[in-house]
């Protein structure tokens, strides 16, 4: 099961001046690096109570705390587990993610993760950084996620993901009409009051979300989201920050509304549609042994296949009327 820390440590003059991520790596050598800025991106390691992006400079005093849960190489199973593998070779593994599945082993989900999957698929992956995740999907958002099978691979993907060179694209539906494309640059952080969510806030890591409009309905939106960066819930918090909720979002999705008069149909769909509307349909990126520009795709799931189509047939009844 996984372990609870609690680390704290402030910064030395002669640390004065250098990087969060480089700082904590001396304060903490018994973590690796990709850890510590995992805690940094996940809010789990804060300065100051606040939470700072692993560039910012810090100053002599600063105090860093650290309280997270560490789970144990130990207490990784492997698990036969159905996994929709779109692509492998002998450097990476590219997997469209089921919904109601979380990616890697935490408080309360020890077992059933997709790493759990990965680990009977290739064991060898047990010597890698979270057997080769280099990065996360909600639990019930569907899509294409990227893992690596060596420790090669795994740097170059992760200095990818750092330099913003691998490109990641969604659909999702959100609530209104949104009128045309645009870009959200605001920062995220954890939210003031309920730690389950993040929140626009001043002092946060800075996040970037592109979106443009695929189909409009009477009430709804079907979009394409871009990412320049890969906060946790940045898209669901962006498109709320925007009062475009994603549907059926469970944090950050408010009142339930449903259009005027709309067919029963569509009101079944949208009352049992009980996930955030989101996939992740392209990844792009270079790959790290031929360094060949590569890319994949993946349909949307039949729910929100179903849900787009609902949506179309009542905006094309309420046309005719």
């Amino acid at each position: 099961m996984p372990n609870q820390i609690s680390l704290k440590a402030e910064v030395t003059e002669q640390l004065s001046g250098h990087r969060l991520d480089k700082v904590a790596a001396k304060l903490f050598p018994e973590y690796s690096r990709t850890r510590l800025q995992s805690w940094i991106r996940d809010g789990a390691l804060l300065v100051n109570d606040k939470q700072l992006r692993p560039r910012d400079r810090l100053e002599t005093g600063d105090c860093l705390i650290v309280e997270a849960q560490l789970a144990s190489t130990e207490s990784w199973v492997a698990e036969q587990l159905p996994l929709d593998i779109v692509f492998e070779d002998e450097h990476l593994l590219v997997i469209n993610k089921a919904v109601d599945t979380v990616v890697h082993p935490a408080a309360g989900h020890a077992r059933g993760t997709l790493l759990n999957g990965i680990l009977h698929h290739n064991p060898e992956q047990k010597e890698l950084p979270r057997a080769g995740i280099v990065h996360r999907l909600d639990k019930d958002t569907t899509g294409l996620m990227v893992v690596a099978k060596t420790l090669i691979a795994h740097a170059d993907l992760v200095s990818q993901l750092q330099a913003r060179e691998v490109s990641r694209e969604y659909e999702a539906v959100v609530h209104g009409v949104l009128t045309g494309g645009g870009v959200v640059d605001r920062p995220l952080g954890r939210h003031p009051v309920n730690r389950k969510k993040r929140a626009v806030v001043e002092e946060g890591q800075e996040a970037v979300t592109h979106y443009r409009v695929i189909e409009r309905f009477r009430g709804h939106s079907h979009v394409q989201v871009n990412l320049e960066t890969g906060r946790t819930h940045q898209i669901r918090v962006h498109m709320a920050h925007l009062n475009h909720s994603l549907v059926g979002d469970p944090l950050y999705g408010g009142r339930f509304q449903l259009p005027s008069a709309c067919s029963g149909e569509l009101s079944h769909c949208l009352r049992n549609f009980k996930r955030q509307a989101l996939h992740a349909r392209r990844l792009e990126l270079v790959h790290p042994h031929s360094r060949e520009r590569i890319s994949w795709e993946a349909e949307k799931p039949a729910d929100m296949v179903e849900l787009v189509n609902q949506l179309r047939a009542d905006a094309n009844i309420s046309s005719r009327a």
